[in-house]
């Protein structure tokens, strides 16, 4: 069934099942691979995008709920010409990253939080990223990196 989406500005024509998860769509038919796969049940974060700009985990999203409404992915977020959007640039100036396999979803949630909360609190990031996991344990310099992104912001 052909469905209708929206990424990133652009507009894909995708024939899928309609109960087929949007991460796979994503990744294995439009080849955006930015949004990874970790744990299929929405508990890691690493699967996270925005659909009409709030953060959705698209590992458990069927493609037949989202036709029609806005989709951002992590390669949607930078400006054409290549200039990082204000968190991804935080986290490069913090040094967020180590394995890096994590980075897109807390990167996508960050971004939803200071959507939501252009100045939050260490509790409000602490509550608006519990659900994105990093293996790596880069919880601090995440913090640190939203703090970043919403001084860029004001």
């Amino acid at each position: 069934m052909a469905t209708k989406l929206k990424i990133n500005g652009t507009i894909h024509e995708v024939d899928v099942n309609p109960s087929m998860p949007l991460l796979w769509v994503l990744r294995d038919v439009l080849g955006l691979t930015g949004t990874k796969f970790g744990c299929g049940m929405a508990l890691c974060g690493a699967c996270t995008v925005h659909l009409d700009g709030s953060a959705m985990r698209a590992c458990i999203t069927p493609v037949s709920m989202v036709g029609g409404r806005e989709i951002t992915t992590i390669e949607g977020l930078a400006k054409p010409d290549g200039t990082l959007h204000p968190v991804q640039q935080a986290w490069v100036d913090e040094n967020v990253p180590q394995c890096g396999y994590c980075q897109s979803g807390q990167v996508m949630s960050a971004c939803s939080l200071l959507k939501q909360n252009p100045n939050p609190t260490d509790a409000d990031i602490d509550a608006a990223m519990s659900g994105n996991i990093c293996r790596c344990g880069m919880y601090q310099r995440i913090k640190k990196a939203v703090h970043r992104a919403a001084g860029d912001k004001r």
